[in-house]
């Protein structure tokens, strides 16, 4: 066999098995990911609207079926197992993701693929590039198929499969093994509000049809101003977009202050509503330990005050971005911890915390 089929069947597998890994920790954000692309797809797409929102609602499913199938796909290649099936299927697969990364590229209609979820953030373009190395590589594989020995690997296949599975139920059913979010256990949030260095920038001029770039505002007014882009990229804040507010001023700089629990009602058409007798129990005691228990909504103001009468909760609400409580909160409702902005504690509405739990973590 080739020596360029082993290393590519090395590099296709292992990245592969990385990229699922990474999305199958957190499929919820690999599900939000989906909407986004169904949402402008059908927006984009007018001949198949219905097909794209009917898509919609299963954004779950596709994404625990996608970061299995990467994971799979990758250990089947690595050892072996039923090459011509593998490598086909990871043509197919990898053409549609190109498809995907393309057209947010050149559209600019997702600006992050998620290919390798919130690990690693790569721009559009950077994601079409990366789709187009493994498509070579894949087509190298799909040439050399009928060179790969079959394994009776199947066993191990097997395991794969239900080790994946087994990660994606415990990340949608509690939170995801490694946090990898801005928002995690630890992050101080003024501070991942704001850069950690001074920023650089790149200043694009130009004059008598000519490109020139300075480091510093040049103070030639006859050149033409083009493009400013920041050199330091890894500098910029993390968090861009954590605001909270409620009818009558900015609350943002008072959730820093102090002790403070927060439920997160994402929304009130898919939450889950038999978690709220423990979370109910919950902040009700919360005060005794100083805690003062806050809901952060992005639902109006009317639907908000009728859920909380309904399922007699007594707390004061604020609102804040859809997005920003997605990122913060992967269930629905959820539950956030901070004490001087830093955050404390972060739970899934099937791990709702005791009193005790919560002032520990605070004292």
């Amino acid at each position: 066999m080739k020596i360029s089929a082993q290393i590519s069947r090395l590099i296709v597998g292992l990245l592969f098995i990385f990229s699922g890994l990474i999305k199958i920790n957190d499929p919820v954000g690999t599900e939000l990911k989906l909407e986004e692309y169904f949402e402008v797809f059908a927006a984009d797409f007018s001949y198949f609207h219905d097909l794209f929102n009917a898509l919609i609602p299963l954004s779950l499913y596709l994404s625990v079926f996608l970061c299995t199938a990467e994971i799979v796909l990758g250990v089947a290649l690595l050892v072996g197992y039923k090459p011509r099936t593998t490598t086909v299927l990871l043509l197919l697969i990898t053409v549609f993701f190109t498809f995907l990364t393309f057209y947010s590229a050149y559209y600019n209609k997702v600006t992050d693929c998620g290919c390798f979820g919130d690990a690693i953030k790569l721009t559009p373009w950077t994601s079409f590039g990366k789709d187009l190395f493994l498509l070579a590589l894949i087509l190298i594989l799909v040439y050399y198929r009928k060179k790969i020995k079959p394994l009776p690997t199947g066993f191990i296949v097997v395991l794969a499969t239900l080790g994946s599975l087994g990660i994606a139920v415990y990340a949608i059913r509690h939170l995801p093994l490694i946090d990898m979010l801005p928002y995690k256990v630890g992050s101080n949030i003024p501070a991942q509000m704001k850069p950690s260095e001074p920023l650089r920038y790149l200043y694009t001029f130009e004059k008598d049809g000519k490109t020139h770039q300075y480091e510093q505002y040049p103070s030639d007014t006859t050149l033409v101003f083009k493009d400013m882009s920041v050199i330091n990229e890894d500098a910029k804040p993390k968090i861009t977009d954590y605001k909270v507010w409620n009818d009558e001023a900015d609350f943002t700089q008072s959730t820093f202050e102090g002790k403070k629990l927060f439920l997160i009602l994402k929304n009130f058409n898919d939450i889950n509503t038999a978690a709220l007798p423990d979370i109910r129990k919950l902040v009700s005691g919360l005060k005794v330990e100083g805690i003062e228990p806050i809901i952060l909504t992005s639902g109006s103001g009317a639907e908000t005050t009728q859920f909380l009468r309904e399922h007699q909760i007594s707390v004061p609400f604020y609102y804040a971005d859809a997005t920003v409580l997605k990122t913060i909160s992967r269930s629905n409702p959820g539950i956030w911890l901070l004490k001087d902005g830093t955050v404390k504690g972060k739970w899934h509405y099937n791990d709702t915390p005791s009193v005790r739990q919560v002032a520990d973590l605070v004292r």
